[in-house]
């Protein structure tokens, strides 16, 4: 699969664009993907001052050396880049923009990008891509200010998607729409095949600690200005104004001097760290800006999807028990064991012992015998706030409960999932572990009932001829909602036919919109009903 080329671009110079591109590099590296990045602001180079510490070498070609290449008719792009190292399973390149002597700047002014272009530049350049992109999953380039054709070249013809960097002030938010339609009416004229752009606005160095109620009025205003940017991928029941507030990099003083990557420093960040903020754009990144709905329910949880995309875990399945299951616990695992899982037990009770474990295992199963205990609801919720995917199936977490426990006594994140029954033959439970973790789970007894209520719900119309329609449809709502409560399935059946046959409309009288309230009971329901019909919740 082609990688993706994205192009970090600011209207303005100083608003921090090359540091916030090289610090989400750096991640995206350590996350396991294969990443390129090319300095393309020519007249003031900087990334290679960033990846200083990490760079094996000092460049000795780089972007400009791409066009005198060209121009000595080269068919295809030498090998410029450089490896730079940083832990993780993927790869960091930086192809610079050349070699920084004393005729660099000479170099650099010879070039009539103009007059390259006349020549077929273009066509290399898409050599070029097709290059970078079959080699990388990611190509970052981070582009000069302003308008210019260098600008052109990097905003307008390489980039699959733009990511427009801004501060709080009136000079860059005059722009910061604008100039990505220009670009996009720029790469209508191309003779190149490029959807108009997927646009990630990112408000930089915004001081929100001293500040607190400007930086809010501000950040307000920028949500305003910038919220047509959002309009061709944001979920539509995502506000701009929280998303952008995820897509902020605040200002933090000590990370003002110098080039520095703080995410090489704050490995773990916490909420008050830049690096926090920078891993939330980096996984928006490498989510292809896809499922922000899950960013806005579990930001923690969304960051560890893109964080884990393609992990391989030591373990399938690690089961949590207290003492009095341990007989029970050694059988399951045996069991699992036999059947193709990598099982074990977890056997520390100390939250701090676990917070440096990490995560060897893929699933997590909690055994309960009368009521969870603290270790167990403290492994829970990590397991949750870290690792489950935005799918919501990628990794689960189930709950074995012994006929000593009531389910309606356990933490409210436990009493919603799927229990499953520990009896006397552990191998009956180990059969139903292997098919929801191998994906092959027997359906949902109550199947039918299920798959008919999402059905007559998602064919509701968005308007009926009068609001007493409505009405009909919020009571039989409510309805569907006590009897999936009281998992009454036969009364759920009658009411979604009741539903189904209320939905109908006829004529073309005046019409009237579904009320708010009524969509957000309707979606509440269908949600509860689709993660039980995945064998996941309730």
């Amino acid at each position: 699969m082609a990688g993706t080329v994205i192009t970090f671009y600011s209207y303005k110079g100083g608003v921090g664009r090359s540091f916030t591109m090289a610090n989400i590099a750096v991640l995206l590296a350590r996350w396991g993907y294969r990443v390129l990045t090319i300095d393309w602001d020519l007249e003031a180079p900087g990334l290679h001052h960033y990846f200083a510490p990490v760079l094996r070498g000092a460049p000795k070609g780089g972007v400009i050396d791409l066009a005198h290449d060209f121009l000595a008719g080269a068919n295809e792009p030498a090998a410029h880049a450089l490896t730079v190292a940083v832990e993780g399973g993927g790869t960091l390149e930086l192809l610079a923009a050349g070699k920084m002597d004393r005729f660099y700047m000479q170099r650099m002014q010879a070039i009539d990008w103009a007059q390259l272009y006349e020549k077929g530049f273009a066509r290399f350049l898409e050599v070029c891509r097709d290059r970078w992109t079959a080699d990388h999953d990611f190509v970052l380039i981070d582009s000069r200010t302003g308008i210019s054709d260098i600008a052109g070249i990097c905003t307008a013809h390489l980039p699959d998607r733009l990511v427009v960097v801004f501060t709080a002030n009136d000079q860059n938010l005059d722009e910061v729409v604008d100039i990505t339609r220009r670009a996009d009416d720029a790469r209508d004229r191309m003779p190149y095949d490029r959807p108009r752009h997927t646009v990630l606005p990112v408000l930089s160095r915004l001081d929100n600690r001293v500040e607190y109620e400007r930086a809010d009025k501000w950040q307000r205003k920028c949500a305003e200005v910038v919220a047509p940017l959002f309009e061709n991928w944001l979920v539509k029941s995502v506000p701009e104004d929280l998303m952008l507030r995820h897509l902020t990099v605040p200002y933090v003083s000590y990370w003002s001097f110098g080039e520095q990557l703080p995410v090489l420093e704050e490995p773990v960040p916490s909420p008050d760290q830049i690096s926090y903020a920078l891993e939330t754009i980096a996984a928006v990144i490498a989510q292809g800006f896809d499922r922000t709905d899950v960013l806005e329910d579990n930001r923690d949880a969304y960051v560890a999807a893109a964080r884990n995309h393609h992990r391989d875990f030591d373990l399938d399945l690690l089961v949590s028990s207290p003492r009095t299951l341990l007989k029970a616990t050694e059988d399951l695992i045996t069991e699992l064991n036999a059947l193709g899982l990598r099982a074990e037990r977890s056997v520390s009770g100390d939250p701090e012992i676990l917070e440096k474990t990490g995560e060897p295992a893929e699933h997590l199963c909690l055994l309960v015998d009368g009521e969870a205990s603290r270790w167990q609801i403290t492994e829970a919720e990590r397991f949750l706030r870290h690792t489950i995917g935005p799918e919501g199936d990628q990794r689960q977490l189930f709950c074995v409960l012994t006929k000593n426990t009531d389910r309606d006594e356990l933490p409210g994140f436990l009493r919603n999932l799927r229990h499953l029954e520990l009896g006397p033959r552990p191998e009956l439970v180990a059969r139903q572990l292997h098919a929801l973790i191998q994906g092959t789970p027997d359906h949902e007894p109550n199947h039918e009932a299920l798959v008919t209520a999402a059905t007559a719900l998602r064919g509701l119309p968005d308007e009926m001829p009068h609001i007493g329609r409505f009405v009909l449809v919020q009571e039989t709502v409510h309805g569907m909602t006590a009897a999936l409560d009281s998992d009454d399935m036969e009364l759920l059946l009658d009411l979604s036919a009741a539903l189904a046959l209320t939905s109908k409309t006829r004529g073309n009288s005046a019409q009237a919109p579904m009320p708010p309230e009524l969509r957000t009971a309707v979606e509440q329901l269908l949600a509860r009903i689709d993660r039980r019909l995945n064998a996941f919740t309730d």
